[in-house]
This record gives structure tokens, sequence and C-alpha cells, in this order.
């Protein structure tokens, strides 16, 4: 029997919050937290919208799952997101101990990994690229869209 729960159905989640986001001409960027397979957050980059450079997608999550499970850890959690973590999402993922961070397209700029893993916190499972032709594709329309007008 197949499992419906894959990181793939959960990934398709934060795929439809990057869709939102670029539907608002935000940097598509969508993230989903998920706690015993149900999503207890979801949300997507809000820079623009909100005048406020640190309105990304895992950072609202955060404070939305945080606020759900009515605790500041959430170790028993993954975090999907369409783009690999910045540094300051990285940051915020290691005080939240985040168990696990499932990521679709690599950061080769900005990702934490470039600078460290040691970013994160030392419980944290990461797994990169699920979807990931999916997540890169939405990000790189993004672009070549802003860059013809």
């Amino acid at each position: 029997m197949e499992a419906i729960f894959t990181e793939e159905y959960f990934m398709k989640k934060a795929i439809e919050q990057a869709k939102a986001a670029f539907d608002k001409n935000e940097v598509p960027v969508g993230a989903v937290i998920v706690y015993k397979n149900s999503v207890i957050a979801a949300a997507h980059n809000l820079t623009e919208t909100l005048n406020d450079v640190t309105a990304h997608a895992e950072m609202s999550a955060f404070t939305s799952a945080s606020n759900r499970l009515g605790a500041k850890y959430l170790n028993e959690c993954t975090l999907y997101v369409t783009l690999e973590p910045c540094v300051m999402c990285a940051g915020a993922s290691y005080w939240t101990q985040i168990g696990k961070i499932v990521y679709g397209a690599t950061d080769e700029k900005r990702g934490f990994s470039k600078f460290s893993r040691q970013i994160l916190h030392p419980k944290t499972i990461v797994n990169a690229g699920v979807c990931k032709d999916e997540c890169s594709e939405l990000i790189s329309d993004f672009f070549k869209k802003h860059r013809s007008v």
C-alpha cells in the first residue's frame, strides 16, 4: 500500500504557497510545517506586501506553528520549504529546534549550506531536492518575468 503522506505530498502543499506568492509579485517561496501528518502552518514570502525583509515564508510558518502548538519548540515537526533556507531562516530554525527540514531548490547564493550546516540545530535532519525541478522552475520563471519588465 502506498503512503499518502509522503515528502512529495507535503512539498506540493509548500509549492501551492509559493504559487500564491508568485501571484502577489513576491519571490515565490512557500513553506508548510507538519506535525503528525497534519499541516499546522502554511505561509509564503510577504516581504514586498509587508515591506519587511524578515517576512520570509519560513519565519511566518515558525510563528504560526508555535502559536498553533502553544510551544516554542518544534522538534517533532517537519518544515517543507520550496527553496533552501537562508542564514536568517536557518538560524531561526535552530531556535525552534525543528526536527526536520525538507527543501526543494538549492539556493546557491544565499542558502545556509553555502555557509555552514552548523547554523541548524544539531538534531535537525535535512533532506534536499524534493520536487527540486518544480521548485526551481517557479523561482526561475519569477525572475525571468521581472527581468523582462
